[in-house]
């Protein structure tokens, strides 16, 4: 009796040591989130014909995003990108504020992505292609060690899940090349009802993925807006937090303002969400410096209530007079300078990492206003708009 109870627990203990090893080999070779599925799916896709394609799938697409911690893109030029879940956002190499709309984007590609076979006809090009032109792709998720039959989920930790390579885009321009790192078969990933390829998206370029934020403070954290408008000391101002809701405004000059409430309002509720519009990180050094270091426009600072000062410094936009053929001694000519000026950028520097960047007037043209706009005195010129008299023609 001894010897069949010994037995029987010998032989339970062996299968559960099955289940487990079995388990880290399956893990090893398929795609995690395959367990969230149903097992109705499971089955259905065993005995279906696209058995093989929803197998290839897995290599490619990941279910559950949440479980993802790192995404690091290289290509061939030498780029190299690690996008890193950080709390509840995330950086680009480790140093940079990621753009999270892009990041999202990124997750609900490899989220919903779809592949079918590449012809053995065009294969053999495919591939000869994409050992020139690829963008390597690596996948970081949290995976348990032991995940028993999806209930028991044991020892979670930090894995390199996919690796695959994406190319070039397809000849509709709807599909894009994708290839496992391993493999010798190639698929086409492509989104349902995307009428567009994605080959775009796994971009190994940083300035891509960088947040283009300068501004992104709640009202109720700002201590100070300081304007500085250049040659208008009378219209340069400072609002300065002194109570809750409670704020003072002075010109440059010393003279106070007696302001409007709700444009002061309305100022300050803007530094919730201010963007510029591209990083100028390609702008020759010499034409850089010459820039910064001309008479700037306005100078806008503000302040924290913990003591953080960021502030942007804005200039004319001029074009190249190489670029349109005009006399460079005619250039100096103030009055051509300032019918070349751009009416909607401006380059602005920022004091966060001494950035060289473009603006748009529609986004600070409102954070840019003279002190007299804010004055409880000041009124608007409505433009006035004139119509000619119209002639009746009788016709033939």
């Amino acid at each position: 009796m001894k010897n069949k109870t010994t037995i029987t627990i010998v032989i339970i203990l062996i299968a559960i040591l099955g289940i487990i090893i079995g388990n880290g080999i399956y893990q090893k070779n398929h795609n995690f989130d395959y367990y969230h599925q149903s097992v109705v799916k499971k089955i259905t896709k065993i005995f279906s014909n696209n058995e093989k394609i929803q197998e290839a799938t897995v290599n490619f697409v990941v279910y559950d995003t949440a479980s993802i911690t790192k995404l690091f893109f290289a290509d061939k030029s030498g780029n190299q990108v690690l996008l890193q879940r950080n709390g509840t956002g995330w950086t680009v190499n480790s140093e940079y504020v990621a753009n999270q709309n892009l990041v999202d984007q990124m997750l609900y590609t490899i989220n919903r992505l779809h592949i079918k076979p590449v012809s053995v006809k065009k294969t053999g090009n495919v591939v000869t292609q994409m050992a020139s032109t690829n963008t390597k792709v690596e996948v970081y998720q949290m995976m348990p060690r032991i995940n028993l039959f999806n209930i028991v989920k044991l020892f979670y930790h930090e894995t390199l899940s996919k690796v695959y390579y994406v190319g070039g885009v397809t000849q509709d321009n709807v599909g894009t090349y994708v290839l496992n790192e391993g493999d010798n078969k190639v698929y086409i990933a492509y989104i349902p009802a995307l009428n567009g390829s994605i080959s775009s998206r796994f971009s190994a370029n940083l300035i891509d993925w960088r947040d283009h934020h300068i501004f992104a403070e709640p009202m109720d954290n700002i201590q100070s807006v300081k304007l500085e408008i250049n040659g208008d000391v009378h219209n340069s101002f400072i609002i300065n937090t002194i109570g809750r809701a409670q704020y003072e405004m002075q010109r440059l000059d010393g003279e106070t303002v007696e302001y409007s409430d709700n444009k002061v309002l309305t100022l300050l509720m803007e530094f919730k969400d201010v963007r510029f519009e591209a990083f100028l990180n390609d702008v020759d050094p010499a034409r850089r410096d010459s820039i910064i270091n001309s008479p700037f426009q306005q100078r806008l600072i503000l302040t924290t209530k913990d003591g953080t000062v960021r502030s942007v410094t804005t200039f004319s936009l001029l074009p190249n007079a190489d670029m349109f053929d005009y006399d460079p001694n005619a250039v100096n000519n103030p009055d051509i300078f300032d019918d070349l000026t751009d009416p909607d950028h401006q380059y602005a520097l920022l004091s966060e990492g001494n950035e060289f960047v473009l603006i748009q007037d529609f986004v600070f043209g409102k954070l840019l206003k003279p002190a007299d706009y804010y004055s409880k005195d000041y009124r608007e010129d409505i433009p006035q708009i004139y119509y000619k008299e119209l002639k009746t023609v009788e016709s033939n």
